[in-house]
């Protein structure tokens, strides 16, 4: 389930929408987990469809379906997007693309920034697909969907183009590739975290290349929504003569 598109005063084609998110608060007592045959990254050993009620403890921030289990709550929303070119025609929700989309990014918590590029007036961003918590890969084909409200601010940078969708948290900018194909995907990853190092950064190719080889974690995003995610997490602490002015939620 989705909500938008909410227009964005002054967004036009080329620029860059930044949402910043400013909370993303739980709404209910509980969220679902659900396993089913042919679903997910084990669809064949899967025989029988079950779904696992977690019910939130909002003093310890964790879920459980039952005792022994606690699942950390990190509130996130799965699908965050602005409208895809006018050209691409209608598109489905399902698979994320360079506009955002279904990133299921664990990572686009409270805190964090979505970078995204604009491709029509007003961006017309989209929001939902609501999850209490997800492990990378989300493996069962979905995390623990919930009820949530997101608060989120845009600010629209005119000066500022970028051909893909990108996030940075307070200790770490994050380039992400898709792809169908989960290898094609890690190289798409990989050419996005060198392009931000070598661009944002200022370090030439092969240093930046290095810098992602020894000092970048890759990690699988989600394999489960047709057009598959890697986020390279590039943490800021390694560049030692810089210093970056981030946002306090």
């Amino acid at each position: 389930m989705l909500t938008g598109p909410v227009y964005i005063e002054g967004a036009e084609p080329g620029d860059m929408l930044e949402v910043r998110i400013l909370d993303v608060a739980l709404r209910s007592e509980y969220g679902v987990n659900s396993v089913w045959p042919k679903g997910g990254d084990l669809p064949d050993a899967v025989t029988t469809a079950e779904s696992f009620v977690y019910r939130y403890n909002r003093k310890k921030q964790t879920a459980s379906f039952k005792e022994g289990i606690d699942i950390p709550i990190r509130p996130f929303m799965g699908v965050m997007a602005v409208s895809p070119p006018a050209e691409k025609g209608r598109v489905s929700s399902i698979p994320p693309s360079f506009y955002g989309g279904n990133l299921d990014l664990k990572h686009l918590v409270k805190g964090t920034t979505l970078y995204l590029p604009v491709s029509v007036k007003g961006a017309l961003f989209t929001t939902g697909d609501c999850h209490a918590a997800q492990g990378n890969g989300e493996i069962s084909g979905v995390a623990i969907e919930a009820s949530l409200t997101l608060t989120a601010k845009f600010i629209v940078h005119k000066d500022k183009h970028i051909g893909h969708v990108r996030a940075e948290t307070p200790t770490h900018f994050i380039a992400i590739g898709l792809d169908p194909d989960l290898s094609k995907a890690m190289k798409n990853a990989a050419t996005e975290a060198v392009s931000f190092i070598k661009e944002e950064l200022g370090f030439t190719f092969n240093e930046a290349l290095s810098i992602a080889s020894t000092g970048v974690d890759f990690e699988v995003t989600q394999t489960v929504d047709q057009t598959l995610g890697v986020h390279a997490m590039i943490p800021k602490s390694i560049f030692t003569n810089k210093q970056f002015v981030y946002w306090k939620s």
